[in-house]
């Protein structure tokens, strides 16, 4: 059976049979130690938490739907290692208690072999004491600021370094060297910008100012102003959630027509298919994915954006955090069928051998080409694009190439295997441009 030809009858007949078989996973309570228990049954269970309403429901429901035609299409082609999967599938509505208390339930009731969970920094940050006192093995599957450095969490989706990295000396190429940033007012934005100041020296370009917007905020008008007085060559541009989105209107609205660089725009809330044009003219997003990535496992006949709506008709648009929860499953499958187990420090160290898809045992990832799990960091090699939307919001890729996680690696020195440990590094911590 061809991964294409998966239909929503042959999934629920799978799972049905897979849910008579009873509950799989590890028991473990807070603060103790799992004890797998599923390689004696015929399931195993992963943990879903992702947002489907509150102010990341737009984000975080294509992440809950990706995860869900994973599970389906491996289930249908036999299941990993010969078990069904499981879910344990909950909407915490953007709310970091609720998270919380849903991630205890996960691990200490649902006994979940592995769990995906969140989309903000905050929330990540909120549940990682939790999965860490119980060592319950974590993928946060969201693009981020990077420098999370721990044993039990794999951080998956691309870091500030990789997609700032691409776009920002791509538009200092391109404009010129004097950047305003602006971002969202917590530690994603505040972290995304320092990595602006350290391109920016590392590419001879300048911020001409900088400003941090708190996530209620959606008036931009005293923004705008001190932009256009300010004169830069672009705007580099990590804003947040819904209201935020209110930026981009009304820049154009007030006539500010200047390139902007971005990490967060488009890629994730489609920002080029919901507001009208000419609102996201001369937006440059760094991303590892967009639906529009013109990759043939991607766009292709039968390919990632077919299935996903062939699965979800209803769906307005496929985003960078859904690609990420999709391939990290089959990240987590091909772990588990190398460890021969579910014991999750057993899988553990199969996703720290280095896990690769787009290989001849496991697919291609959409974003493009051989990606690899870098097991020492936790972190992975991305395929990273420059996607440009134009005057009428069409969007172009101008720029692709593969970029490695480099700040865990090579400044930091992160490495699990040798050095386990649960920390989160700052570019301030190495670099004096940043402070």
């Amino acid at each position: 059976m061809t991964r294409s030809s998966v239909s929503r009858r042959q999934f629920l007949g799978a799972s049905g049979a897979a849910l008579v078989t009873g509950l799989a996973g590890c028991s473990a309570g807070e603060g103790g130690t799992s004890t797998d228990t599923a390689s004696s049954t015929d399931t195993l269970k992963i943990g879903v938490l992702e947002d489907q309403s509150g102010n990341f429901a737009l984000v975080g429901d294509p992440k809950a739907k990706a995860s869900m035609l994973a599970i389906e299409e491996i289930n249908a082609n036999g299941g990993i290692d010969g078990k069904q999967i499981e879910t344990f599938q909950r909407d915490p509505q953007s709310d970091n208690q609720r998270y919380q208390e849903l991630t205890r339930t996960a691990i200490n009731e649902e006994n979940v072999d592995a769990l995906w969970a969140g989309y903000s920094s905050a929330t990540r940050e909120a549940i990682r004491p939790i999965i860490d006192r119980n060592e319950q093995l974590y993928f946060y599957t969201t693009q981020y600021e990077g420098g999370v450095c721990d044993e039990f969490t794999f951080a998956v989706g691309p870091t500030a370094r990789q997609q700032l990295g691409i776009v920002l000396p791509y538009l200092v190429e391109e404009f010129g060297p004097d950047i305003y940033t602006i971002a969202a007012d917590y530690n994603f934005g505040q972290l995304s910008a320092d990595w602006v100041k350290v391109l920016a020296n590392e590419n001879d370009a300048n911020v001409l100012g900088e400003e941090f917007i708190p996530l209620s905020e959606s008036s931009f008008g005293s923004t705008i102003n001190r932009i256009q007085e300010a004169d830069p060559d672009f705007v580099m541009s990590m804003l947040v959630g819904a209201n935020h989105t209110s930026f981009y209107e009304q820049k154009a609205s007030a006539g500010l027509d200047i390139p902007i660089g971005t990490s967060t725009a488009m890629a994730q809330g489609y920002e080029h298919r919901r507001l009208d044009a000419p609102a996201m003219a001369n937006i440059y997003a760094g991303v590892n994915y967009m639906e529009e990535v013109p990759t043939e496992s991607n766009t292709g006949d039968g390919g990632f954006v077919d299935r996903y709506f062939e699965m979800y008709p209803d769906a307005p648009y496929l985003n960078e955090e859904a690609e990420t929860n999709y391939f990290s499953t089959y990240m987590y499958k091909k772990a588990v069928e190398q460890a021969g187990t579910t014991e999750q420090p057993e899988v553990i160290d199969a996703l720290e051998s280095g896990i690769e898809l787009g290989t001849e045992e496991a697919p291609e990832a959409p974003e493009g080409e051989t990606i690899k799990l870098d097991g020492a960091t936790h972190h992975v090699d991305h395929h990273m694009w420059i996607m440009r939307a134009d005057e009428e919001h069409n969007v172009e890729a101008v720029e692709n190439h593969q970029i490695p996680e480099t700040f865990l690696s090579e400044t930091a020195g992160c490495n699990l295997p040798e050095n386990p440990e649960q920390t989160q590094y700052t570019p301030v911590d190495y670099y004096e441009e940043a402070e």
